[in-house]
């Protein structure tokens, strides 16, 4: 899920599955900025030790044409001793690049002093020509058709030493693997060696500058092409000015730069007659470079070299040398390789945006961190089958809220569903028990009952003992009805359910319980006229049930209001009253059985419980809303009975 590699690719040659970073070969220019900036080291570089070994135990002559930017990486180490460990790794002819560079900027000197009108792009970079073959090839044609100063060197020494000689160009760049199997080439270079792997490969055989002899750089010797690795080196070595006035040269590097260069270019906007540009910031700055030092110590290790050769340079014979090489050919030709994917329209574009979230030009943050600048440049690379939606970290997060939004609202209905589930499971043992209790009581508390009533109407004028036996009769009256209560508590009926109009179980309500003095019975119908599948007889002892608590709890008067109402899928009634309220701390128990409110003598504590099993046979639920603190408003407890349909 890091997109640094993305960011930091020109070519966007990275594409993203299943958030995997994964390189695509066909697209990729080898400027190596995805090595550099991964920290997980996911990219890894082609391994060419392997094929050096292999040169060596050949048994041919094996030249090194080492990278004028050698003094970058191996600083701390004088060139003799450097050479010297060259040597003793077996490589039997070592030159410097630079005089290949040397070659090279004198073709530069003589393409500019054309005066044929044509613009060009220097070739120097394979990063770079790869990148016009690629994605600009249009352009194709402007690339300076000279070759680079690798290429150059090894057709010198290959004229020098013969076509058998092999050749191993050791240096910064990645691209360079790319270059010399390019088909343009025919086996110009045999291999190509980062400075890491030949640090690996001198560690491998236990190679240091304190076990070998020095020795100096086979000649020809390079000149002001050494300069080559520093950005606009090539400028200078060829004596060509990069005059701000005329804008005949224009020169730029790094990843951003060459980019926007190469565009302004196609574009027209540049009028240079020479575009000279390379992907990183000088090939000092290459991905294939060990050394941990800043990019001006490295800088300054090169500018340094050149200065101590410089003061002790034949130029005398470097010029004899230059002169010898006039009849090597140093030009090449390009082939297009168009990579670029088609691009998708604008509707295209915002449909993919709006699946994002980004339906305003607001919603585009450009934040970055997909790995591509714009969320536009975003958006194209999902259409192109690059990207993937979930790179936007703005709309992932925005994804994540939801889904822990949608979580959170799942966990409070399971741990709703839980609770009920526990109170059902816990009314069920009750309800057996009060089931085994109410049968064994019923007949001994009928017989006290009948003989309690028997002796009152026996004694009904005997003031000694008839408020006593009246005291017996009312008791066992209350103990029946509690004994009732307990059965129909417990009762196992099955729901009969048929079509009742909920207008006429609110009317039956209404009329069998009648408001008390002082109380107000309101009606309102919220619902259509459509019948609803239930129970009306016990559906009705529910009513009854929640209307007479709602009395009960307005000993001084209020209203009392009943309500009918749908929603999705779901008929509702509802009873209100304007009572105290219920205390926050007895909600939870307000469903339980013989839990009730009440003064002793009042209630039994089964209504509710009486109705919540009912409500439940219904596969409803019954809710309890109730503010008991005149602070936070009016005062009152509503009950809410949902039946689904």
């Amino acid at each position: 899920m890091c997109y640094t590699c993305v960011r930091d690719c020109p070519a966007k040659a990275i594409r993203i599955v299943d958030g995997q970073a994964e390189v695509v070969s066909e697209r990729c220019i080898a400027c190596g900025n995805c090595v550099r900036t991964c920290s997980q080291h996911a990219k890894s570089i082609y391994d060419s030790t392997a094929e050096v070994d292999a040169l060596f135990a050949s048994g041919r002559p094996v030249a090194a044409i080492v990278a004028p930017s050698f003094p970058s990486d191996f600083g701390d180490c004088d060139p003799a001793w450097f050479v010297g460990m060259l040597r003793a790794l077996g490589f039997s002819i070592i030159n410097e690049v630079s005089f290949g560079a040397d070659l090279v900027a004198k073709e530069y000197r003589k393409l500019l002093s054309r005066a044929d009108g044509r613009r060009y792009i220097a070739t120097n970079c394979p990063a770079i020509v790869a990148f016009v073959e690629r994605y600009h090839p249009e352009l194709v044609p402007s690339l300076a058709p000279i070759v680079s100063p690798m290429v150059a060197i090894a057709r010198v020494l290959r004229k020098l030493h013969g076509a058998d000689l092999d050749i191993v160009f050791i240096g910064p760049c990645i691209a360079k693997k790319g270059e010399i199997v390019s088909e343009q080439l025919d086996e110009e270079v045999d291999a190509a060696l980062t400075f890491v792997e030949l640090r690996d490969m001198l560690a491998k055989h236990g190679i240091s500058p304190d076990n070998v002899a020095p020795s100096d750089f086979d000649a020809p010797h390079g000149g002001p092409g050494a300069l080559f690795p520093i950005s606009r080196g090539l400028l200078q070595a060829a004596h060509i000015e990069e005059n701000l006035t005329d804008g005949r040269v224009v020169a730029a590097d790094g990843r951003a730069q060459f980019v926007e260069a190469i565009e302004e270019f196609e574009r027209g906007h540049l009028g240079a007659k020479l575009l000279e540009i390379l992907a990183c910031n000088g090939c000092i700055n290459g991905p294939g470079i060990g050394s941990k030092d800043s990019l001006f110590a490295r800088r300054n290790a090169v500018s340094k070299y050149v200065r101590e050769r410089t003061s002790r340079f034949d130029w005398h014979k470097w010029r004899e040398d230059v002169d010898a090489c006039e009849d090597i050919d140093l030009y090449r030709e390009f082939v297009p390789d168009d990579q670029r994917l088609p691009d998708p329209s604008e509707e295209e574009v915002r449909q993919i945006l709006r699946r994002m979230g980004k339906n305003r030009i607001e919603d585009e943050l450009n934040c970055g961190a997909c790995g591509y600048e714009t969320c536009r440049e975003h958006a194209v690379a999902l259409y192109k089958g690059l990207a993937e939606s979930e790179m936007c970290l703005p709309h992932t997060i925005d994804q994540l809220r939801t889904t822990m939004h949608d979580l959170a609202v799942s966990k409070d209905k399971l741990d709703a569903t839980r609770q009920q589930l526990l109170h059902t499971e816990r009314l069920a043992s009750m309800g057996q028990l009060a089931a085994g209790i109410a049968h064994e009581l019923n007949n001994p508390l009928g017989v006290v009952l009948m003989y309690a009533h028997l002796l009152r109407d026996e004694h009904d004028n005997d003031g000694a003992i008839g408020p006593d036996l009246e005291m017996i009769a009312e008791q066992a009256d209350r103990c029946k009805k509690i004994v009732a209560g307990l059965l129909h508590f417990a009762r196992q009926n099955k729901v009969e359910r048929t079509e009742t109009s909920p207008r006429d179980l609110v009317a039956r309500v209404v009329k069998a319980c009648p408001a008390p003095d002082g109380i107000e019975l309101r009606v309102e119908h919220n619902c259509s006229e459509d019948l609803v599948s239930l129970d009306p007889d016990q559906m009705l002892q529910v009513l009854t049930n929640l209307v007479g608590n709602a009395y009960a709890a307005m000993p001084d008067g209020g209203v009392v209001t009943i309500r009918t109402f749908e929603t999705e899928g779901q008929f509702k009634f509802s009873v209100s009253d304007t009572g105290s309220g219920v205390p926050e701390a007895l909600r939870e128990k307000i469903f339980e059985p013989f839990f009730t409110t009440k003064e002793v003598g009042h209630g039994t504590g089964l209504g509710l419980a009486v109705s919540y099993g009912i409500v439940k046979m219904h596969s409803g639920d019954i809710s309890i809303e109730s503010n008991d603190d005149p602070a936070e408003g009016p005062t009152g407890t509503t009950f809410t009975v949902s039946i689904p349909r």
